[in-house]
């Protein structure tokens, strides 16, 4: 996420870092997502801040606050029940594709991440992949 710092040269971008954490959701059998935000001094980003670099579609719906599954923090969690619906979705679309290869084993973490990108916008991934 990007700020621009207040009472300092505008130039000056401020920029948000987030720990990613993924765990295996057995009930939904999918992976789910965890975010722990920074600020640029690297203290923690409060609830507000952390909804403010989610698409405001899915603050508290789709992403919500909950205490994660191994960690003693309350973390921005991605509900993971549309995951399978929404990446099937994708696969199938990308099988369709009269010019697609195979999608390989090693290549679904980088679409579930560019899908994850849809509802935290503001967070940009490496999506590089090596042939």
């Amino acid at each position: 996420a990007v700020d621009y710092a207040k009472n300092t040269n505008d130039k000056v971008l401020q920029v948000r870092t987030y720990d990613v954490f993924i765990t295996y959701d057995k009930y939904y059998q999918t992976p789910r997502m965890w975010l722990f935000g920074y600020d640029e001094e690297k203290r923690p980003l409060t609830t507000t801040q952390v909804f403010e670099d989610v698409s405001q579609d899915y603050v508290k719906k789709t992403v919500t606050i909950e205490p994660h599954t191994h960690l003693s923090l309350n973390l921005a969690s991605i509900h993971p029940c549309k995951h399978a619906e929404v990446m099937k979705k994708i696969i199938e679309r990308m099988s369709e594709k009269e010019d697609a290869e195979k999608l390989r084993v090693d290549q679904y973490m980088i679409l579930f991440l560019k899908f994850l990108s849809s509802v935290v916008p503001t967070i940009d991934y490496d999506h590089t992949i090596s042939t």
